[in-house]
């Protein structure tokens, strides 16, 4: 019995298409991946399945009794209760069994005559010893503390109200609190996110014992590879399934859009072949208005778009940056009595393309902050080359105006690019970042999260004419067409 079901769903948002003629079952140890364009409907079919969104038409049928647990790009984790307290109060019913054990253990120390009574206390303690193996409760507080450690929670962080903690640090809570909760269902919107290689690993490790089904929203290739038994693909509309992980899914779309490609050739042959054949001009509009224009219509709408334009560089011909653009000496940062780093020595050259790498906690966005002026450091020496600017990604990322127009967002910024090059040169840059003219049109407020960090993203590349674009987990939220 399918755990859950999409029968013929179709679904608009103020007057856009999301879903239409939507078909998907989901099965018992199912872990299917689902990908798409930003805003192509992978996290409406995730609130289709959570009653948080209607369908317009069709049916969402969820298997009785089967327990789902969500996950969100954006935590909705609050409160003054601590990350720890908030796990350990998922296993509220092992800690009652723990209580009475403890009681049991107590009351058989005492020195008592009374024969019946202790063996009503061992049947019991029997009793509880067999609850405690059927929900798996002897370990539950290493487990707890096994997702907090990989996940880069500090003692600091444990003993902190969820409330002080930032988006990152609850996004975090909130993943390790839903794979503790080991639901029937996962839903799970963006997992990767703010996790370290660690933390990735340790939750691919996780999924190899997890026995539930899952439907998992990510744009992280290597991990859909490694935990994925299918694809789902959101696209035009509809849901295209492919058996495997993400590597096979590469192999067989190809293949499709071959297919389609060959499909394509042969129907507008065919199709030109009956035009040259219709030869009364009475006839031919009489045949137009019957089929012929329905059939170039649909042959239209099947042709496979053209590949994403690479980056123009008649942007940047402009652009005339000094070999060495920032040299850094002695670097040192701490915070609290723990050193973040010491002794830093490199400089930044023109064409240099540098990763920062690092454990959660390790002062990868410290750095970032303190070479860009946002924060001091403790010792050592950051010099800026006279003429390059820098931006920050997730700056741009913050300042985003709801009310503003994608389309306004990037001509409204102080010396853009976009203002000494042709419009034919900026509308192939944007193209890059996968915006229509329907989408340019569109108010930020009304865009998904993977849209928004694309618009913040061309911001960046568009932001002065010399800048160095600092960004912090730049792919969280892209899908991988435009990376």
């Amino acid at each position: 019995m399918s755990l859950i079901r999409l029968h013929d769903v179709s679904v608009r948002y103020d007057n856009r298409q999301i879903l239409r003629e939507a078909f998907f079952r989901l099965e018992p140890g199912d872990r299917a991946g689902l990908i798409g364009k930003n805003g192509s409907g992978k996290t409406t079919l995730l609130k289709l399945v959570l009653d948080q969104v209607s369908p317009d038409t069709g049916t969402v049928t969820l298997e009785l009794g089967t327990r789902v647990g969500y996950f969100s790009q954006f935590s909705e984790l609050d409160g003054e209760a601590t990350i720890t307290e908030v796990l350990e109060d998922l296993f509220h019913d092992i800690k009652a069994i723990e209580t009475e054990l403890a009681a049991i253990d107590a009351a058989i120390a005492l020195d008592s005559s009374d024969g019946d009574a202790l063996d009503r206390l061992i049947r019991r303690q029997a009793e509880l010893f067999e609850d405690m193996d059927r929900l798996d409760g002897w370990d539950y507080r290493r487990r707890i503390d096994t997702a907090l450690t990989t996940l880069g929670f500090s003692g600091a962080h444990r003993a902190c109200p969820i409330d002080d903690l930032s988006g990152g640090w609850r996004n975090r809570a909130a993943l390790a609190k839903i794979l503790l909760e080991r639901p029937d269902v996962l839903l799970l919107d963006e997992p990767t996110n703010f996790l370290d290689v660690a933390g990735v690993e340790w939750l691919e490790a996780w999924f190899r014992d997890f026995r539930g089904a899952a439907i998992i929203v990510s744009h992280d290739r290597k991990f859909l590879d490694t935990v994925v038994t299918r694809i789902i693909e959101v696209e035009n509309f509809h849901l295209h399934e492919y058996p495997g992980n993400f590597a096979e899914y590469v192999v067989q779309k190809q293949f499709r859009l071959k297919t389609l490609e060959a499909q394509f050739v042969h129907e507008s042959e065919l199709l030109a072949f009956e035009a040259e054949g219709i030869s009364d001009r009475r006839e031919a509009a009489k045949a137009a208005s019957r089929g012929l224009g329905n059939n170039l219509a649909k042959i239209k709408k099947s042709r496979v778009p053209r590949p994403v334009d690479q980056i123009v560089t008649e942007i940047y011909s402009g652009l005339h940056v000094k070999d060495v653009l920032c040299r850094v000496e002695g670097l040192g940062k701490s915070y609290g009595g723990h050193t973040l780093f010491e002794e830093l020595s490199f400089e930044i050259r023109r064409g240099n393309r540098m990763v920062v790498l690092g454990a959660n906690g390790s002062g990868k966005s410290t750095l970032l902050k303190v070479l860009t002026g946002e924060e001091q450091p403790d010792a050592g020496v950051v010099t800026w080359a006279k003429g390059p600017g820098f931006v920050s990604y997730n700056r741009m990322l913050e300042e985003l105006d709801d009310a503003d127009t994608v389309s306004h967002a990037v001509n409204a910024l102080p010396d853009s690019l976009a203002f000494s090059a042709t419009k034919k040169s900026v509308n192939r840059f944007l193209a890059m970042f996968q915006f229509s003219e329907a989408d340019l049109k569109q108010k930020i407020g009304n865009l998904s999260g993977g849209q928004r960090a694309r618009v913040a993203w061309r911001n960046a590349f568009f932001r002065g004419r010399r800048c160095c674009c600092w960004m912090s987990q730049p792919t969280t939220w892209t899908c991988p067409a435009p990376r």
